[in-house]
């Protein structure tokens, strides 16, 4: 379709394998944390082979770690594999690694200062703004990943004062990416690559 990027969630098997998949149980309801990489199904694609199907792409690497969870690791342990990985498939700036838990973004830094990470957030109070955005820089954080329902012209003005990119989940209105492109956002997580780049071209 001609998209520049895209974005995965990355969780780890019984077995320790990283793989590939949005939620913490599959649709028969086995927690993948609980199911072995060998018993997964098809679909559920090892983060390996799923980088290599993205081959020639910009790839967005959220990790999934949400205390409310089954998978949660709280050691944070699942970010250094991640590391590992992505450190040995070369050309680390191809990589983006996100997560909610600011924990497991500080922790895949302590792993490498090589790959870029970013901040996945609803949103950001006005009040704590400078402060949060000061402290991602601060901790070597290049993006923030806010909830499109949230972003405002401001927070994309105070991130790029700071260099840090903006990349918003999850819009596939046009109008509202029109705005977003005239704010000069990074990037767009989006379900309609098609409409995102029509939207840039007619601009």
């Amino acid at each position: 379709m001609g998209a520049d990027a895209v974005e995965l969630d990355v969780r780890r098997s019984s077995d320790g394998h990283l793989v590939v998949h949005h939620d913490p149980r599959l649709a028969d309801g086995r927690n993948i944390v609980e199911t072995a990489r060998r018993d997964l199904p098809d679909h559920v694609p090892g983060l390996g082979e799923a980088l290599d199907a993205c081959t020639g792409m910009w790839v967005n690497v959220e990790i999934k770690n949400d205390p409310t969870e089954p998978d949660f690791d709280p050691d944070e342990s699942v970010a250094a594999d991640v590391a590992r990985v992505l450190l040995g498939r070369g050309d680390p700036h191809r990589y983006l690694v996100s997560s909610f838990r600011r924990e497991t973004i500080d922790a895949l830094r302590r792993a490498t200062t090589v790959v870029p990470t970013a901040w996945l957030t609803i949103g950001i109070p006005e009040p704590d703004m400078a402060a949060v955005l000061d402290s991602l820089v601060a901790d070597g954080h290049c993006a923030l990943h806010p909830w499109v329902a949230t972003l405002t012209s401001d927070l994309v003005d105070a991130c790029h004062q700071r260099g840090i990119s903006v990349n918003t989940w999850t819009c596939d209105d046009s109008q509202r990416m029109a705005e977003l492109v005239s704010w000069g956002i990074d990037g767009i997580c989006t379900n309609v690559p098609d409409v995102a780049l029509d939207v840039l071209r007619s601009r």
